[in-house]
């Protein structure tokens, strides 16, 4: 390729609508352009990472038996509605009309088309197991769209879905697709952690999330460094931090006039911000013959720790819950939010502990009384011993589920997702086989994404200095550009140029030459802008002391290389 005849637009600046640095770097490289809100055109050289994502996911895909097809990005709302999906993805999902009225779905994702095509072409347990992949624009109406490709609104990505006939095969279809995605993240050149994750809208049982590892991700990653357990904040396991001893103090109630955060009362008492716990209220409502009741519930946390949310999910009975409103905290506790605790609440209320709270003795709380706390509280002796579960955040420190060490935390991106999905969609859509005595089961089933157009700006995310991007090797738009210096005045460079570019060709390197006759100091900006990781440049000095210069994109200084020792030079480098 010759950068005369490609589509270079870098910008100094990047636009203000701009936020984090993957989107801005990639406007900035003339990567992307912004056609409305949350939707961009891939330029050429972004084009070009895409591709290039693309055929070393399709490699892999194929080499662990998945077979491609390519399924519709508009689909007919009767296939979502047979799962309850149509209501359920609620405004994320874009709904659109034809001309006789029938309503269609923009797809999101494709496990109710798949599972259509499948129920209609798979009779027997001899056809099983089988997994189909497409890789396809898709299409979320997000309420905030930002940070460019990371929270678009148009996306491309991979989605495969594997069809088994029993558990044990689902699970290793699963297994399988894991492998897979090692060896994707592994060829990306990026730096990725697999953890184990909550299935969430999408359902089914297990599931594992694909991370690059970044300091902007938004993502919390947990994982013990002395061990394999890893998961995200949702999903991580938190222990019970240590064991509940004796009472030492009495009960009392304490005047905390204006404080109603657990950290001032702490600071008013003198207390470690570890031995109060604060109280979380909600409300399930439930109808029952035509008739709306409310049921009360209360969570205790200790002060320094942080509700997880979808944990509280998973507590029997609190799968719809909300928090309480001012009033029903009136109705209920008999005082404003700040002041609330265990001890006689006014109505019935539902107390579920955190472990750790359920481990706790002379703990401090809300007395149920604006403006007052109550000092050494005990379990047992002052409270009924309370419902225990799961209910917070892990921190830094905690002991390892596993045994094997304790917890740390690293920022990711979410890149991709598996899941075990078993028959939460066969059988809503009637998808079975024939076994082997000739009766009809479900389809076990399993689903796997990649964010394609996302991994853009995770890799960037990681990859980055304050020259522009820095693309691993195996997905960077050109692998290594040649700067010739002076091509349109001195025959010997543009005679150099012709022969580096051409045997650089024939050993396949992914290589442009800049030929649109820039200063030195334009065009090494422009590729280090577009993050090209290899460089090297053929200028008359250099080429009359028998030396080319190489630069690697994170080289602090370029080397010189002797002209006859250049193709073996660069095959090294590139590993080949």
């Amino acid at each position: 390729m010759r950068a005369s005849r490609f589509f270079i637009s870098t910008l100094k600046e990047a636009p203000s609508d701009a936020e984090i640095v993957s989107h801005k770097l990639m406007m900035r490289a003339g990567m992307i352009k912004r056609l409305g809100s949350g939707i961009y055109t891939y330029m050429p050289t972004g084009l070009r990472v895409i591709r290039k994502v693309e055929a070393i996911i399709r490699e892999e895909m194929n080499k662990s038996g998945a077979l491609e097809l390519l399924m519709p990005v508009v689909q007919p709302a009767e296939l979502w509605q047979e799962t309850g999906r149509w209501d359920k993805m609620g405004p994320e999902l874009m709904r659109v009309k034809d001309r006789h009225g029938r309503d269609y779905a923009i797809q999101p994702t494709s496990e109710e088309v798949v599972t259509d095509v499948v129920r209609s072409e798979i009779k027997s347990y001899r056809q099983l197991p089988l997994n189909f992949y497409h890789i396809q624009t898709k299409f979320r109406d997000e309420r905030r769209p930002r940070f460019g490709l990371m929270r678009g609104r148009e996306f491309t990505m991979k989605d495969a879905y594997s069809f088994d006939r029993d558990l044990e095969g689902m699970q290793k279809s699963y297994q399988i697709m894991f492998d897979a995605y090692v060896r994707i993240f592994n060829r990306f050149g990026l730096k990725f952690r697999a953890v184990a994750a909550d299935n969430g809208a999408i359902g089914g049982t297990g599931s594992h999330e694909f991370h690059v590892i970044a300091s902007t991700g938004e993502d919390a990653l947990v994982y013990c460094p002395t061990s394999d357990y890893a998961a995200n904040m949702e999903a991580a396991e938190a222990l019970a931090i240590g064991e509940r001893a004796a009472p030492t103090q009495d009960m009392n109630k304490v005047p905390t006039p204006g404080k109603t955060k657990c950290e001032s009362v702490a600071e008013l008492l003198g207390l470690p911000l570890s031995q109060t716990v604060k109280t979380i209220a909600l409300t399930v409502e439930k109808e029952e013959d035509g008739k709306l009741s409310k049921e009360y519930w209360m969570l205790l946390l200790r002060g320094d720790h942080e509700l997880n949310e979808v944990k509280v999910n998973k507590v029997d009975g609190l799968g719809t819950y909300r928090f309480s409103t001012e009033a029903e905290i009136q109705e209920v506790y008999g005082t404003v939010p700040g002041y609330l605790g265990p001890v006689n609440p006014k109505l019935p209320v539902k107390i579920v502990a955190d472990r750790t709270v359920a481990n706790m003795r002379d703990f401090v709380c809300g007395a149920n009384e604006a403006d007052f706390h109550i000092a050494g509280v005990n379990w047992g002796r002052d409270l009924p011993e309370p419902l225990v579960a799961d209910l917070r955040n892990v921190v830094e420190g905690d002991a390892s589920p596993d045994g094997k060490g304790v917890l740390a935390i690293e920022r990711g991106i979410e890149v991709g997702h598996v899941f075990q999905l078993g028959t939460a969609y066969s059988q809503a859509m009637e998808a079975t086989y024939l076994d082997e005595a000739g009766k009809p089961a479900p389809l076990q089933m399993g689903c796997y994404g990649i964010g394609v157009t996302r991994i853009l700006g995770a890799a960037i995310e990681q990859n980055f200095d304050d020259k522009g991007i820095i693309w691993p090797d195996a997905i960077a738009p050109f692998t290594l550009v040649l700067c010739p210096m002076g091509l349109d005045r001195s025959e010997m460079v543009k005679e150099q140029t012709e022969k580096l570019y051409e045997e650089l060709l024939a050993l396949g390197v992914d290589v442009i030459v800049d030929d649109r006759g820039l200063r030195p100091g334009a065009m090494f900006a422009d590729w280090e802008l577009i993050g090209v990781p290899h460089r090297i440049v053929i200028g008359e000095r250099g080429l009359k002391e028998g030396n080319l210069e190489y630069q690697g994109r994170r080289d602090p200084e370029a080397t010189a290389v002797p002209v006859a020792d250049i193709a073996g030079f660069v095959k090294a480098k590139l590993g080949q």
